[in-house]
């Protein structure tokens, strides 16, 4: 039985039957692990043990009528997780095997039944977009492994791709949750700021990160996303919102639904086969009764300079923390306190790290700060309004995830089509909204390609409806990839 191809709720009619056990299942994951993850590389730590002992306890009855009781997940090795390793992909962390407590996502998990099985890889302190940065090690596509998964959650949307858990928790900066999504051919969501606890996943740009779920489908999506949504005492920017049962809003039902399609994300920096897929998409969508129309969004080509500059300007910020004295790499030859905190963190952060320190320093400095970043936040303001009216007039914002198919490994990319994949995403994060990339057809050399669907505030509802229609008309995510596809 090969893991990825059953559901959330399959598997659960089957846990309840007994037609399965937890442990069974828990053990088909970490074989599944054992089996591809050589080939991927999705995995920093696995935790066989702990995940069977959690698993027993699910059958022994511990988590009757728990919503996610049993099934095997990954986490992003950005978020804490007591008693197990938190490296962030970082050397700066590389020893961090304890951080003390659970974040919030992590403990809701735990209350909802799921058994994490390990921490999976992404961009250093996720920054970037292939998961190359990884101070370990360098995951791969498992649609082809000479290309990359996408990032900064490429471990995330790995692990998932190639069936070694049902869903992974990323999160989502300028992209990292729906960009790897994309790339490997699952589903992924950006909720809306504040939505899902930001208590415990380690900061790179506080007031644009957002966690999320990765999963195969849409509706095993919505029922992550319902576990781990919710206010929390210990996030200030937590919100009180009402958390609506998203798993009920998955209706093949979308008549009367109007999309916009930005002129600004169909541009010629977008690949034909990409320009095809979205004009395909607005197609179906329109068979099922939706208005789709072109709009014009002018302020979000301005998105990847705005955030550049805020998110380098909040990374140099967050990255002060690690001093080499109360925890992280401590080099050992330093002959004073002040080439102790050089040399510590010369030797801890990878180059990319290092660029958005120096970067986002600047950013902040004298006459730049109101030069550039202060300039950046209005500009950042200027584009959520534009989303705002938008989204006063239609029900939801429809444009590719990314501008092209995913890169090769040690590929360096055309800088318009990097420009172009970060306006197709920080655009979402700067305006605070949901986003939701689901498949939307593959590529002539097989790859897979996504749609992004971005909603209003806190609408995440419609989102998953529109997200669920277009999925079973489709039926894209019922190929399998090269890696972990067969049965096992």
């Amino acid at each position: 039985m090969s893991l990825h191809k059953y559901s959330i709720n399959q598997l659960e009619e089957m846990l309840d039957k007994k037609e399965i056990s937890a442990q069974e299942l828990t053990d088909m994951s970490v074989k599944q692990i054992k089996a591809v993850d050589n080939d991927i590389q999705a995995f920093l730590t696995v935790t066989e043990e702990e995940a069977l002992k959690n698993a027993k306890a699910v059958d022994e009855g511990q988590a009757t009528g728990k919503s996610l009781a049993g099934i095997p997940v990954s986490i992003k090795d950005n978020i804490v997780t007591k008693g197990t390793r938190t490296t962030c992909a970082s050397k700066m962390l590389e020893n961090f095997t304890d951080p003390l407590y659970d974040a919030t996502i992590v403990e809701k998990l735990n209350e909802a039944g799921a058994v994490s099985v390990g921490k999976v890889n992404l961009d250093e302190f996720a920054m970037g977009s292939t998961t190359e940065t990884s101070a370990f090690q360098k995951t791969k596509n498992p649609w082809n492994t000479d290309h990359v998964p996408g990032g900064s959650s490429g471990g995330s949307a790995a692990s998932v791709a190639a069936g070694e858990v049902i869903f992974s928790i990323g999160s989502d900066t300028g992209g990292s949750i729906r960009q790897p999504a994309a790339f490997c051919g699952v589903t992924g969501m950006k909720p809306t700021y504040g939505l899902v606890s930001r208590y415990g996943l380690v900061p790179m740009a506080p007031s644009l990160d957002q966690a999320g779920p990765i999963t195969r489908t849409v509706a095993d999506n919505a029922r992550v996303l319902q576990a781990i949504a919710g206010h929390d005492v210990n996030d200030a920017t937590s919100s009180k919102q009402a958390v609506p049962d998203y798993s009920a809003s998955l209706k093949e039902d979308v008549k009367g639904l109007k999309i916009a399609v930005p002129k600004q994300f169909m541009t010629d920096m977008i690949s034909e086969e990409v320009r095809e897929a979205v004009n395909n998409a607005v197609k179906v969508f329109e068979s099922l009764g939706v208005v789709c129309e072109e709009v014009d969004m002018p302020n979000v080509a301005y998105a990847e300079s705005a955030y550049y500059i805020i998110s380098s300007a909040e990374s140099a910020s967050a990255m002060a923390r690690y001093d080499s004295v109360r925890y992280g790499h401590r080099a050992e030859s330093a002959e004073s306190m002040i080439d102790m905190y050089k040399q510590s963190r010369t030797e801890g952060f990878g180059k990319e790290v290092k660029r958005r320190i120096m970067l986002g320093t600047a950013m902040l400095s004298g006459e730049w700060n109101e030069a550039y970043f202060r300039k950046a936040q209005k500009v950042r303001t200027i584009i959520t309004n534009e989303f705002k009216q938008t989204l006063s007039e239609y029900d939801l914002i429809l444009g590719p995830t990314t501008a092209q198919e995913a890169f090769k490994l040690n590929e360096t990319p055309d800088k318009q089509v990097t420009q172009m994949n970060d306006r197709l995403t920080t655009s979402v994060n700067l305006a605070g909204v949901p986003g939701l990339s689901v498949p939307a057809g593959f590529t002539k050399s097989g790859l897979p390609l996504g749609i992004q669907l971005i909603g209003n505030h806190f609408d995440e509802s419609t989102v998953y409806r529109a997200g669920y229609t277009f999925e079973q008309a489709t039926g894209y995510t019922e190929k399998l990839p090269t890696i972990g596809g067969s049965e096992q």
